[in-house]
């Protein structure tokens, strides 16, 4: 379900498309880079090629997943829906408040059958504030 036929988005510098499996590594990395960051307290519990598998094999195929692409290609966030759930929402760490998390959560909004729920960390203020 990664990839779904539907066309890129761009606005400014920023390209919003369909994921696709070639993407794994990329956005596991982010993933990774993204959680040490924004959540430092969380214990490891799964290795990068064990995340890498998830991200390969149940997240992509499972969810409709878009990444948002810099101006150079490089993919600075994504975001995955899972039926009426924002399954996942990741920035790398350096793209953060340049609009790239609101224009993913507008995807995903515009993507969603109506009601959409979200699970984040109470701990983590910065992604509740964002949510708010």
């Amino acid at each position: 379900m990664a990839q779904n036929g539907s066309a890129a988005r761009t606005e400014g510098t920023i390209r919003l498309r369909d994921a696709a499996i070639g993407d794994a590594e990329e956005v596991t990395r982010l993933f990774l880079d993204s959680r040490a960051a924004a959540l430092p307290y969380l214990a490891t519990i799964h290795s990068d090629e064990d995340t890498l598998a998830w991200i390969t094999h149940v997240v992509l195929p499972r969810c409709r997943v878009w990444v948002a692409e810099g101006p150079e290609g490089e993919i600075l966030g994504f975001a995955a829906l899972d039926g009426d759930e924002l399954d996942q929402l990741y920035l790398r760490p350096d793209a953060l408040r340049r609009g790239i998390g609101t224009l993913l959560l507008e995807q995903v909004k515009a993507a969603s059958r109506g009601e959409l729920s979200l699970y984040t960390f109470q701990r983590n203020a910065v992604a509740r504030a964002f949510y708010l």
